[in-house]
């Protein structure tokens, strides 16, 4: 009798965990993006940029808030480049405002283009921004206004870019010293991120808003 009841209790238990595994199946439970899924999610995105590791550790402290989310990844790139396009342009403006090139007029020269580089790009940069938060809206919602706003971003973003380069350029008659090599190593780290924003934005332009999310 007591065999029987056991049999019975087991074969009820199997039953129940055939009937919870199928429904799990059917209706998986929902689950928040993971801080190690969400680092792994930007570490993937930034190993299409020409600088994946500076891209991923510039963006790996946002993991939280870019999840999953490529719109967000663009968005928070975006960010983090303008970001060092302001300082760099600051930067650049405090070096005129306080150092004497008066023997050196190619300096003067060079550091005058170069901030006006960097007030370009800061503008373009931040026209860029404004663009991204706007797709979450009513016009972002349509295919056609999709392309032709990142095809916005893009434009402003890649010509943000050849300012920054346009910067480094100026100083290729400049002597070589302290100046130069300070300047040129700044920019080339501004440079690196604005071509990884960039870069991100270009995938997420390919993949359209109604891209799946990897998990």
């Amino acid at each position: 009798m007591n065999a029987i009841k056991s049999m019975t209790r087991f074969l009820l238990f199997q039953l129940s965990l055939i009937i919870f595994l199928f429904f799990f199946t059917l209706h998986p439970i929902p689950t928040l993006g993971s801080p190690a899924n969400d680092s792994d999610f930007i570490r993937t995105s930034c190993g299409t940029t020409l600088y994946p590791q500076v891209c991923y550790t510039s963006l790996s402290r946002y993991a939280s808030a870019i999840q999953n989310n490529p719109a967000q990844l663009a968005k928070v790139a975006i960010g983090v480049s303008l970001a060092k396009a302001r300082r760099m342009a600051a930067y650049v403006s405090d070096i005129s405002r306080q150092a004497d090139y008066g023997a050196d007029p190619r300096s003067a020269a060079a550091l005058h283009d170069c901030f006006s580089n960097f007030d370009e790009a800061v503008d373009q940069i931040h026209d860029s921004l404004t663009q991204m938060r706007q797709l979450s809206g009513p016009a972002g919602s349509g295919g056609g206004s999709f392309l032709f706003q990142m095809s916005n971003v893009q434009t402003w973003m890649s010509a943000a870019l050849t300012d920054e380069e346009t910067c480094t350029d100026g100083f290729e008659d400049v002597a070589e010293g302290p100046l130069k090599t300070d300047i040129t190593k700044r920019v080339e780290n501004v440079k690196k991120v604005t071509s990884n924003a960039l870069a991100l934005v270009n995938s997420f332009a390919q993949k359209g808003p109604g891209a799946p999310t990897p998990r």
